[in-house]
């Protein structure tokens, strides 16, 4: 990262110069790519000011130095508060540009980690937009409906209180263009000796190539794992070859090449985990001739990346010391226990729930950019326990008795096995744990009769064997639950904080469990199709779902979501809602039953299936899940009443 220092000083030749106003406040503005990295000004009291450039195509640099002639010079700044700039994303692989949809938000309404502020519609299909931190929405730049959006472009403005949203009323795209055009801070004071220390690009002494960095392959992805190159080194690549497999935070997705070439450099090898949006993966080039010279290329800015990491290690001489004579696992597990020192960034939730739980901020971790502490940072935060033990370590008494927990860990070696989590179960277990605490989930159960749902199926598979349609009982259910939807389309609604959306289309979410978790492939317009076109589409999407092989449109977003466990002789079960819907029906087996009946015996034997509605409060009264629940087995224990 190039780091550019500005100096503000009076000229020699001045009689009166003013000082820069002091206090304490401390300007700042962020660029925030997509959801992710984050790039900072500080301008603090005093008489210097700092400006980090880091070669983005926005700069958020408001500062203006005005000089005045006559017997003295002032200085002036015109500054905005400490803001964020949201640009647009690679929502998809081949996405270059995108058209904004539509704003779930308006100017002044608060974001939730993990909300939705826009609809994009990229090259692909429209794709919701979410939030990583909390913040307010402060000026839309980019109004609905606008065409060839380019990615990188910046389309709103986002600030952590709401009394900052006023300096923003006037701001535009033109005059944040404007801004960042000023003169450059380099002409007004010379480079400091420490100024040149980022090494020059590798890429001006070698042949023309073209350098292939990690895109945002879903809308929440902030780093992915290269699971497998599909090519090799040397050979040639056609526009359209999958070039890689990537695990985002949702699935495994192919990586396609765009342009024709030769693969003459892979930087990133294959089981590469927590791999950054934007860091180069491998290097193409057009002649087959020029793949030698890419051989012992290195490129520096991967190292730039990983080497803040251990920056702040030095800092701690005597642990170090300490930590020469102990195991490796005691150094690496003593490192994050040392208290980061300068000046912190953490989201207002992330300091509340820091606050809450007596976290003191120095020793977490911050995962988000530029080291900002998150409220995952806090959730996940476990107090260092390395401390203690260095601290017993001068007591004689007390020397003894250290090896004692070690051995008592090291005893149970070989009895487990610690396996990786995955992107995906991360992602799982933070959707869930968000679920479970922010929704008041209540849950409503029925026993449905399915003798006719299982007599039609028998008489229709008939019908349709010639076709190699084989109907499941899990199909029917989906038709009725759609066609539920559209009677009571409450449950058919999502929670959006300021609104309840009521969604006036039926895509239903079918959870399937694959080796890496569970995921929830869409049946689009579930209401408009027939048995026919639900088997067969739950068919394909549960088979690419088990290879890893879904794209994210065909698993983002859904209204209502069916989790079926009765082919694992499940009886009946409670789900976790898939936020932001506001409903998920858990099925359960059939089982066979004594029901009483007005027949010479006095009872017949039923196949009866139990079902849970699980509910959001917020949404969908008892009332109104009740009555979906009354459709919904009105339409399986009369499955005619479905072609109605």
């Amino acid at each position: 990262m190039l780091r550019l220092i500005l100096r503000l000083r009076p000229s020699a030749g001045l009689a009166c110069p003013r000082a820069l106003p002091a206090g304490p406040a401390t300007l700042s503005s962020r660029t925030v790519p997509g959801t992710s990295r984050l790039r900072r000004l500080h301008c603090g009291a005093g008489s210097r000011a700092v400006l980090l450039s880091t070669g983005l195509r926005h700069r958020a640099n408001l500062l203006r130095c005005n000089q005045v002639t006559g017997g003295c010079q002032s200085t002036r700044f015109y500054s905005l508060p400490p803001h964020q700039k949201v640009e647009l994303p690679a929502l998809s692989p081949t996405m270059q540009t995108g058209t904004i949809a539509r704003w779930e938000k308006k100017e002044g309404d608060k974001i939730g980690e993990g909300e939705l502020i826009a609809e994009v519609e990229t090259d692909k299909a429209t794709v919701g937009f979410e939030m990583m931190e909390e913040c307010y929405l402060a000026k839309i730049l980019v109004p609905e409906g606008t065409r060839d959006v380019g990615i990188g472009s910046v389309i709103c403005i986002t600030v952590d209180s709401p009394d900052l949203i006023a300096a923003f009323k006037d701001v535009t795209l033109d005059s944040l263009k404007t801004a960042g055009a000023g003169p450059s801070p380099t002409a007004s004071a010379p480079p400091p000796a420490a100024a040149p220390a980022p090494p020059a690009a590798p890429g001006s002494s070698y042949p023309t190539h073209l350098k292939i960095t990690l895109p945002a392959l879903s809308p929440t992805m902030t780093m992915g794992t290269v699971q497998r190159w599909e090519k090799k080194v040397g050979e040639k690549l056609s526009e359209g070859d999958l070039l890689a497999e990537i695990e985002t935070d949702k699935a495994t997705i192919g990586f396609e090449v765009q342009e024709e070439g030769y693969l003459a450099k892979i930087m990133v090898a294959e089981g590469t985990r927590d791999v950054p949006l934007g860091q180069p993966l491998c290097i193409i080039v057009e002649k087959e001739s020029d793949i030698a010279a890419f051989k012992d290329y290195v490129e520096t800015g991967v190292a730039e990346v990983s080497m803040p990491a251990p920056a702040p290690a030095p800092a701690p001489t005597p642990a170090a010391a300490q930590a020469v004579a102990a195991p490796a696992p005691a150094a690496a597990a003593a490192a994050p226990a040392a208290p980061r020192k300068g000046r912190m960034f953490a989201s207002p939730l992330a300091k509340k729930l820091a606050a809450e739980k007596g976290i003191d901020l120095a020793q977490v971790s911050g995962s988000g950019p530029d080291g900002r502490i998150t409220r995952k940072d806090i959730d996940s935060f476990v107090p260092p326990k390395a401390a203690p033990a260095v601290a017993a370590a001068p007591a004689p008494a007390a020397a003894p008795a250290a090896p004692a927990p070690a051995a008592a860990h090291a005893a149970p070696a070989g009895t487990f096995t610690d396996i990786p989590i995955s992107n995906i179960r991360k992602v799982i277990a933070q959707r869930l744990m968000q679920s479970k605490q922010t929704i008041p989930h209540y849950y409503l159960s029925v026993d449905v009769n399915m003798d006719q749902v299982l007599e039609l199926r028998k008489e229709l598979n008939a019908e349709v064997k010639a076709q190699n349609i084989k109907l499941s009982v899990n199909d029917f259910i989906i038709k009725a639950s759609a066609l539920a939807c559209l009677k009571v389309p409450e449950c058919n609604s999502s929670w959006m904080d300021t609104v309840i959306r009521q969604n006036h289309v039926v895509d239903l979410s079918v959870a399937v469990s694959t080796a890496s978790g569970l995921i929830t492939p869409i049946v689009f317009n579930a209401h408009t199709k027939g048995l026919a076109a639900i088997s067969s589409d739950v068919s394909t999407l549960a088979a690419k779902a088990r290879e890893g092989k879904l794209q994210p449109h065909e698993f983002q977003g859904g209204t209502f979501t069916i989790s079926n466990l009765g082919m694992f002789g499940v009886k009946n079960f409670s789900a976790i809602i898939n936020p932001p819907q506001s409903c998920i029906l858990a099925v359960g087996g059939s089982e066979k039953r004594l029901m009483p009946a007005d027949n010479e015996k006095g009872f017949d034997v039923a196949s009866m299936m139990a079902v849970t509605l699980s509910c959001d409060h917020r949404v969908v009264d008892g009332a109104v899940g009740a009555q979906w629940l009354a459709e919904f087995r009105k339409f399986l224990e009369k499955p005619v009443t479905m072609l109605l």
